[in-house]
């Protein structure tokens, strides 16, 4: 083997998989006692979504679970990470238990085992239970309190088969662009009150989850996804580094501190402070993150993109967030007005204006690290949003297989590097609904064909992913 670890394969413990979530793939939106959810709704109202898509059908992976699940064996998928929806198991959120939901989830975790793909699961992947969102959403403990009373529920129910749980994915996404850009529900824009509060109920809910789930000795692991944007200066002056610092501050220890260290950012604190956002909390929900932060198996990342960040200098004008800014891309100041992102003319961006940066993720694992100490992590999601070109009928997505090639040998080189990263999740197993963008914006490895009756095809990127799998990424 040489030096930089490069020839090396993937270590035996590592798992290679691919992600979805319960809103964008399953469809079924009120069949067998499922409840309405947030999305469902938000979805609905005009100008929302391209071309007014929205999950009542999405790719019906609801009825097609044992057509799909055959086709990530066929791949040699080790791991599907999904995502429950709440709505299916408590159709008001915290009242009765729609035990069809629970079916449904049982079938789908037996069908995994049966071709011994191991089933990751998400408690929260942004549909919330109507109800919920009605009485206020995450800015009301009630929510927070559903939610535990939900995560034992699939504790219980799950727990025996499923040994890896997400609780949240991407909080940082579904309270910023619920109450700060307005672009998912509730549609609310520059409340960051609201939207700090939102947070804290969030990792409030998390942490006693992770106690029940401990209490129920299951032996499996549990751990949070957090969208992985790593900020970097686009220059050495001294201002623009000061920015950099305050964007991973606010986008990333926000997040994670409060979650591993069990207390949250000073730097953000004296900032909330200041300006008069800091949440209503008590004692006992600041002492049960205290009390349940050594309790985390994992992190988990879902990097697309760092963020190129220098100081903003202009006054904060109130940017309306519509599909056509895309929620990521960069030339926006931050919430705060402080900094504002740059898109850099010497580096490399997707149709949807994203960086490609595997440096950027090497970087920021690096940085976690110094952080945090040697927390396992895995990345949870990483992929290319793209409008796949079909050449003679076949699928051919080149671009997406460049991306994942591209981050699988920084990932390698990080463990290499004594990063502990265990696994692999592509996004996504198969092209599904975006939330906002349609069908449009496709991630998948196979192809779900819309003018065929739902038609599923495997693309160029899955005989590539399956062969890497098989290789155990050697030749990477």
């Amino acid at each position: 083997m040489n030096h930089d670890g490069i020839h090396m394969k993937f270590p035996h413990d590592f798992l290679f998989g691919a992600a979805s979530a319960s809103y964008q793939v399953e469809g079924a939106a009120n069949k067998d006692g499922k409840g309405p959810t947030n999305w469902d709704v938000f979805s609905k109202i005009p100008g929302k979504t391209f071309e007014g898509t929205n999950g009542d059908i999405a790719v019906d992976h609801y009825h097609r679970y044992k057509e799909d699940i055959r086709l990530m064996a066929e791949m040699g998928l080790e791991s599907y990470r999904f995502s429950v929806s709440w709505a299916r198991i408590l159709p008001d959120g915290d009242g009765e238990v729609n035990e069809k939901g629970l079916a449904f989830y049982n079938s789908l975790i037996d069908e995994c085992l049966k071709y011994g793909i191991v089933p990751f699961v998400t408690l929260y992947h942004w549909d919330l239970p109507l109800a919920l969102e009605e009485d206020g959403g995450w800015t009301n403990k009630r929510t927070a309190e559903a939610f535990v009373k939900y995560s034992e529920i699939c504790f219980r129910s799950f727990g025996d088969r499923v040994k890896h749980w997400i609780t949240f994915n991407e909080t940082v996404m579904f309270c910023g662009l619920g109450y700060l850009k307005g672009a998912h529900p509730p549609g609310i824009q520059n409340d960051e009150k609201k939207y700090f509060q939102a947070t804290h109920y969030v990792f409030y809910a998390h942490a006693k989850a992770i106690e029940i789930y401990k209490g129920l000795k299951q032996y499996g692991e549990i751990g949070i996804t957090h969208v992985f944007l790593p900020a970097y200066s686009v220059n050495d002056r001294e201002e623009n580094l000061r920015a950099a610092q305050h964007a991973n501050e606010f986008e990333t220890f926000w997040y994670y501190d409060p979650i591993l260290k069990g207390e949250y950012p000073r730097y953000v604190l004296d900032v909330l402070e200041e300006k008069g956002w800091t949440p209503e909390w008590t004692e006992e929900e600041l002492d049960t993150l205290r009390r349940n932060a050594g309790l985390n198996d994992f992190i988990g990342l879902n990097y697309y993109q760092p963020i190129r960040v220098e100081k903003n200098h202009e006054t904060a004008a109130v940017i309306e967030h519509s599909r056509e800014t895309s929620t990521l891309a960069p030339g926006s100041p931050s919430f705060d007005g402080y900094y504002r992102t740059v898109k850099m003319a010497d580096k490399t961006y997707t149709k949807w204006g994203w960086e490609i940066s595997p440096e950027g993720f090497l970087d920021g694992l690096h940085m976690l690290k110094a952080r945090y100490g040697d927390v396992k992590m895995y990345v949870t999601e990483n992929g290319l949003g793209d409008e796949d070109p079909i050449i003679d009928g076949e699928i051919v997505d080149v671009p997406r297989i460049k991306y994942i090639e591209e981050h699988l040998k920084v990932i390698k080189k990080a463990i290499h590097q004594g990063i502990n990263l265990k696994g692999y999740y592509a996004w996504s197993a198969i092209d599904l609904l975006s939330w906002l963008n349609g069908y449009k914006k496709q991630y998948g490895f196979i192809y779900v064909d819309h003018k065929d009756g739902l038609n599923r095809k495997k693309k160029l990127s899955f005989h590539w992913y399956k062969h890497v799998i098989e290789t155990r990424g050697e030749e990477l």
